[in-house]
């Protein structure tokens, strides 16, 4: 027998939240209790997600939200605003599990880090309370550099470009259709979060550039690597086919993906697999959909796995 979990979400109005609702509604064992947004509050949730039914978007205090005691609630508020969320949820319903979109908790060792494929971390987020879900970028870099960890000599350099809707709906210079119009624009290229994110739970020097494009969505990310012992060409690949031949959203082919086939892809593809003549020298490409694996489906994975259900339950749409 089906078990059927409330959930709410805070931070409605960003193109994930709209992502998030979709996925809510074609998700059989989820009901949606409430939609927070102060921008958005009395508007029918449907104006973001037409399928997500007839519930008006509210502005809901931290307290306000805590008090609803849902069974899981999504923040997707921009960096630094979880925390009042977060105590006013311990302290009036801690039972609530908690998916947090940002990058507060995710270096937070209270906090699962909800990237399934990866870390063995199946069997922790089962019992999770509080999740913290990884960067768009950071999944595509982790799940590109993770199979072949034990072969590096050196630090992964990673060349990483994300549609503007990574952005946010704010408007931006990075998300300006005029500056992006036939342009590739480069920012942040030391230091930034998601090159922390991605050390701190490879373990290792990660070497990070992210650009935007022009394009609403999707991820592209080449990745070289430098290997302390040679390895051909043929046994990258059956390396990366090996390492996620159980994971249904994970796509490992010979040839190399192009950005356009990321978008609007529930889950991630890698391929373009190159080794130089010496075989010291690697490169692997990765494409996803910055909303998608990068983003929402991803938080409905995390959610389906602590909640016991199928963990591709209301997110493959075939």
């Amino acid at each position: 027998m089906s078990v059927e979990k409330t959930i709410g979400l805070i931070g409605a109005r960003g193109y994930v939240g709209r992502e998030i609702l979709r996925l809510i509604a074609q998700h059989p064992n989820l009901i949606l209790a409430y939609a927070s947004s102060r921008d958005l509050a009395g508007q029918p949730v449907s104006v973001l997600a037409p399928a997500a039914g007839a519930l008006v978007i509210e502005e809901l205090t931290p307290q306000d939200a805590a008090e609803r005691h849902a069974d899981i609630v999504i923040l997707g508020l921009p960096n630094g605003l979880a925390a009042p969320y977060v105590k006013a949820f311990e302290d009036t319903s801690p039972e609530t599990l908690i998916i947090d979109l940002s990058a507060d908790y995710r270096f937070d060792a209270d906090w699962a880090y909800g990237l399934p494929e990866l870390y063995g971390q199946r069997e922790d987020l089962q019992q999770a309370k509080r999740i913290s879900n990884p960067g768009c970028y950071a999944t595509a870099g982790q799940l590109a550099v993770y199979p072949v960890l034990p072969l590096l000599s050196q630090a992964p350099s990673i060349f990483a470009v994300s549609g503007f809707s990574g952005a946010g709906t704010k408007p931006s210079p990075m998300n300006d259709p005029a500056r992006l119009e036939n342009n590739l624009v480069p920012y942040k290229l030391i230091g930034h979060i998601h090159e922390k994110e991605m050390s701190r739970h490879l373990g290792r020097e990660i070497y990070f550039s992210p650009h935007v494009h022009p394009a609403f969505s999707g991820i592209l990310a080449t990745v070289h690597l430098q290997f302390s012992t040679p390895i051909t060409q043929e046994e990258l690949y059956h390396l990366y086919k090996n390492q996620y031949k159980d994971d249904m959203l994970i796509e490992v082919q010979q040839e190399t993906p192009e950005l356009k086939q990321g978008t609007d892809m529930e889950g991630a593809r890698l391929g373009g697999f190159s080794v130089s003549e010496d075989g010291l020298h690697g490169v692997v490409v990765c494409i996803e959909d910055n909303l998608q694996k990068g983003a929402a489906v991803q938080a409905m994975q995390n959610i389906n796995i602590a909640s016991g259900f199928d963990m591709l339950m209301g997110i493959k749409s075939n």
